[in-house]
């Protein structure tokens, strides 16, 4: 592997006779699978020989014994190189070049070793409320996105207890609910501050269960009122589905993986989440059907593959995929390599709709999915149909779409609505 990135050969064995270099090598396989580029690894390996000569210079004669030699090697670094560091951020990058390939390295060789990155946060009350989050998934069922969900609120509650001087959770009562939840709502959407309150009630009534307070707080906590059909789809006319399909630059890899994503978006309303989920089993090529497989109502449904979208995917298969042996369809195409997730995808289709000058609210994935669902409503074909298409769980979902003709009503904004009429 090392052959592949040095062409000269003294390069090579002097890299392989340092005695770190097998976990050097190692960790340069590793960056190759990952998708990095050349100029990484050559940036990268120098410095990993130099931390070999440094550790052994100051008495290290086995890898466990690699970790306490980090910082002193890191600031011998900065020392010797940061002359021309103006400031302090220039020498914080130094630093962090001299210490991430170490540590990356490090972790591949030594099981448990975590180093300095970002600190890992404990699960909120984890000390007076362990078993919460483990009968939110073994007795109420919940997926792990909703467990992560009820970590987000938690910790926005801890943090408060934190600043008011709250230690204990006995000494929860209604006024310091009230006073989080006003602090925390104020300029927060209708939907999140639903689920902040949902949150907090299942939270306070386990820790009533369990006799961790001495009253059910949780029947003082109300979410407040949202009614069906209040709001108005997201949507955006299929004209401007058009000119958010012409902003992508399909000639690079990136453009020809972007356009198949939001085609699948518009074509099928599918959500982010579910585009991200596609693997290569899932397109039937011999039959032209897409399988999408655990959609959010808990059921699967198959779609014959449009010809635009079929050429869109094969030429991005063909042409734009990194090669990997991941099933996913969807790849990053930056280091490192790995499937693309519903929250990448949902940022690529707010980048598009920006790009092509279309202002929408919270504009995302969901945007082409409601304009998708709205040109079926369009069409006159039944609720019941359109719900299947786009796999809603009931009909009622479907409805909030039949509310008002956005069409209609964008024509009578922008000029004679007496034609319309």
């Amino acid at each position: 592997m090392l052959e592949h990135y040095f062409t000269r050969p003294e390069t090579v064995d002097r890299i392989r006779a340092s005695w770190i270099g097998g976990p050097i090598q190692e960790y340069v396989q590793r960056l190759s699978e990952l998708g990095y580029a050349t100029r990484c690894v050559l940036h990268r390996v120098p410095v990993l020989v130099h931390f070999g000569d440094f550790a052994k210079g100051h008495g290290a004669t086995t890898y466990p014994e690699l970790p306490d030699h980090v910082d002193p090697f890191v600031r011998g670094w900065v020392s010797e190189r940061g002359g021309n560091c103006s400031t302090k951020r220039a020498a914080e990058k130094l630093a962090s070049e001299a210490r991430n390939p170490v540590q990356q390295m490090l972790r591949l060789v030594l099981p448990g070793y975590t180093g300095s990155g970002r600190p890992h946060r404990p699960m909120p009350f984890c000390h007076q409320a362990p078993a919460f989050f483990t009968y939110l998934r073994e007795e109420r069922g919940l997926r792990e996105a909703s467990v992560l969900l009820y970590q987000h609120h938690l910790r926005s509650l801890e943090s408060y207890l934190a600043r008011i001087g709250l230690q204990d959770l006995k000494d929860l009562s209604s006024p310091v609910l009230s006073a989080f939840i006003t602090d925390r709502c104020s300029s927060r959407c209708k939907s999140e501050h639903v689920g902040l309150c949902v949150s907090l009630r299942v939270f306070l009534r386990y820790l009533r269960r369990e006799r961790l307070i001495e009253h059910d707080l949780g029947r003082n906590v109300e979410s407040p009122k949202m009614y069906r059909l209040s709001h108005i789809p997201r949507s955006i006319s299929w004209e401007d589905v058009g000119r958010t399909l012409q902003a992508v630059d399909r000639r690079t890899p990136t453009g020809k993986r972007d356009y198949a994503i939001l085609l699948l978006l518009a074509t099928y309303g599918l959500r982010a989440s579910e585009v991200a989920k596609l693997t290569l089993e899932d397109i039937d090529w011999k039959r032209d059907r897409l399988l999408v497989p655990e959609r959010k109502a808990g059921h699967c449904t198959g779609y014959p593959l449009s010809p635009v979208v079929w050429n869109a995917v094969l030429e991005y298969l063909r042409d734009g995929r990194p090669q990997t042996q991941d099933r996913h369809v969807f790849f990053r195409h930056l280091a490192p390599q790995g499937p693309l997730g519903s929250a990448a995808i949902s940022a690529r289709a707010s980048h598009y709709l920006a790009k092509a000058g279309i202002r929408v609210p919270r504009p995302g994935s969901h945007t082409l999915r409601h304009s998708c669902v709205q040109r079926l409503i369009d069409t006159n074909l039944p609720l019941k149909t359109i719900g299947d298409y786009v796999g809603h769980r009931s009909p009622s979902s479907t409805e909030i779409y039949t509310k008002v003709a956005i069409e209609p009503l964008r024509q009578v904004a922008l000029g004679d609505g007496e034609k319309v009429l």
